[in-house]
């Protein structure tokens, strides 16, 4: 059973109208917040749930929320939704404690997927430990070079800036790009990173550019 509605946060009236329908369809119960202020000025929290917020809003951006929620001592699992251009906000998010992260546009299936874990609803223990050990299998996969170009991914570097740290060619870093992403068997480039914070890459003191 889902335990607590979905508070979703975004600025945009059309997304908050297209995911209260489609969370609806799925016999979840939502509720919808023009930002991040607004949400902490009716205090639902207390209502239990998970957040769906973006990342980048007008006032306080969805990391803003986050750290707000963890200052307050506020545990409601936030999941951030963002744009390709946002990739390094969210790793940011992840790093501040943020449940998921969704790029945009994504699968119905992938948003149920990650407010079913948020909600503790979604199997866990055994899957999760069996995914870890199929991730870290998938690492041990790549090359040394392969795993530099990932570990630059993951800060959201761009292939030029990657191509700079590394010293190579941009069309070489296409294609150990494309290889990683094939011996991952990541279906995008927000899968790619939620697998390797999955697998314990460390890029705190790496510069997200």
């Amino acid at each position: 059973m889902h335990s607590g509605p979905v508070h979703v946060i975004d600025d945009d009236e059309s997304v908050r109208d297209s995911l209260s329908f489609l969370l609806g369809g799925m016999n979840l119960t939502v509720l919808t917040y023009s930002s991040a202020e607004t949400f902490l000025e009716q205090r639902p929290w207390g209502l239990g749930g998970c957040i769906v917020s973006d990342v980048r809003m007008p006032g306080m951006s969805g990391i803003d929320l986050l750290r707000t929620l963890k200052e307050r001592g506020i545990g409601l699992p936030l999941i951030v939704i963002t744009g390709n251009a946002d990739i390094p906000l969210a790793v940011e998010a992840m790093k501040a404690g943020a449940s998921d992260f969704l790029e945009k546009p994504f699968d119905d299936e992938v948003l149920l997927a990650a407010i079913e874990k948020a909600l503790g609803t979604h199997p866990k223990t055994s899957h999760v430990n069996a995914d870890t050990i199929e991730v870290n299998q998938r690492l041990q996969s790549l090359t040394t070079r392969e795993r530099e170009v990932l570990d630059c991914l993951v800060t959201g570097l761009s292939n030029k800036n990657i191509a700079s740290e590394l010293g190579i060619s941009p069309r070489t870093v296409e294609v150990h790009r494309a290889h990683v992403m094939t011996k991952m068997n990541a279906t995008s480039l927000s899968h790619l990173i939620r697998m390797a914070l999955v697998g314990g890459i460390d890029i705190r003191n790496r510069a997200i550019l």
